[in-house]
């Protein structure tokens, strides 16, 4: 029977100790992930990503090889064998990115052993990641990303729910916040002046404006809300008091793209898109946007250019005479 991992793995080393590997290689992924975790300070869903994507591969192998898989076969594995972890993820309905970031795990736990010395796999490195199609990010205009904002807060029965949402999507749109960087900050956290920092991706921090209007609807929504908010404790909470799901972002914008007849491409991370790329059609230079944005390589903001490139064509092919004549 074909071993089978979950999408998420767990974060237990329980759970790691249930995979179908032989002792040393459940060992080495125990201290793996302990690196991850304590020296990297990964973040929670990375470490659950990297722990499933090396979890699917273990059983993978056991699969392949009608046994446990120990070190010696991870170092053993060949560059047909991790071909053919791919093709089965791609005969299992996985998409190019799904499969390029699963590799991403794999790769990573094996350059880590190989780097402290435990096993050296030649393959690895000559596997290429599926070919990815380019996607430039989908923002919304400003008066949608603006009526998304002013609009949310009519979506919810309760006032200071209402005063959540509006607050949270104005982070997003007003400073570029990613959603899991907004749901992380504390109530100490909150804006308090003109400016807020931000833990992003691998636990960076960087600084970014915050403009009145942002500051003025946390301030709201601080005041009006039911619960304690202990400096140390979560900024956003959820109904019954405790951490606000993400889910119920998404959920909010769901119903948003539904009353206010927003494309599907309308979701809580088109907010922080909308913000780069308004910036950037209002004169904003790419490095800082790189700055407010956290992106560790220019490379990725401008993805952005070629957003703008498309507003720009679009305002020339409605509004320059020749580019309204036929053939011309």
């Amino acid at each position: 029977m074909t071993a089978t991992m979950p999408d998420m793995a767990p974060l237990s080393a329980e759970a790691m100790a249930g995979w179908p590997a032989a002792a040393d290689l459940r060992d080495a992924a125990g201290r793996w992930r302990a690196w991850l975790e304590d020296e990297k300070r990964v973040s929670p869903h990375t470490l659950r990503a990297y722990l499933g994507d090396v979890g699917r591969f273990v059983a993978f192998l056991s699969d392949h090889l009608g046994r446990p898989p120990g070190l010696n076969d991870l170092s053993a594995a060949a560059l047909s064998d991790l071909r053919a972890f791919q093709s089965r993820r791609a005969a299992g309905g996985a998409g190019a990115a799904t499969r390029a970031r699963g590799l991403s795990g794999v790769r990573n736990f094996l350059t880590h052993l190989d780097r402290i010395g435990v096993l050296h796999n030649a393959a690895i490195g000559s596997l290429r990641n599926p070919k990815l199609p380019k996607r430039l990010p989908r923002p919304l205009a400003v008066a949608d990303a603006l009526a998304a904002v002013d609009t949310v807060a009519t979506l919810s029965d309760e006032d200071w729910i209402g005063q959540r949402d509006r607050a949270l999507l104005f982070l997003l749109y007003g400073c570029g916040l990613r959603l899991g960087e907004a749901l992380g900050l504390t109530r100490r956290e909150a804006p308090a002046g003109d400016t807020l920092v931000v833990t992003g991706k691998g636990r960076k921090q960087r600084m970014v404006p915050v403009l009145p209007a942002v500051r003025q609807a946390v301030d709201a929504y601080i005041a009006a809300c039911p619960f304690p908010l202990p400096a140390g404790g979560p900024l956003f909470l959820g109904a019954r008091g405790g951490p606000l799901n993400p889910a119920v972002a998404e959920r909010q914008m769901r119903q948003l793209r539904v009353v206010l007849g927003l494309p599907e491409s309308a979701t809580p991370h088109a907010l922080r898109h909308s913000f780069a790329t308004h910036l950037l059609a209002g004169g904003g230079d790419l490095r800082t946007i790189q700055e407010l944005l956290g992106h560790a390589a220019l490379s990725t903001t401008q993805r952005y250019t070629g957003v703008d490139a498309e507003r720009l064509m679009t305002v020339y092919a409605d509004a320059h005479p020749r580019a309204r004549r036929t053939g011309g």
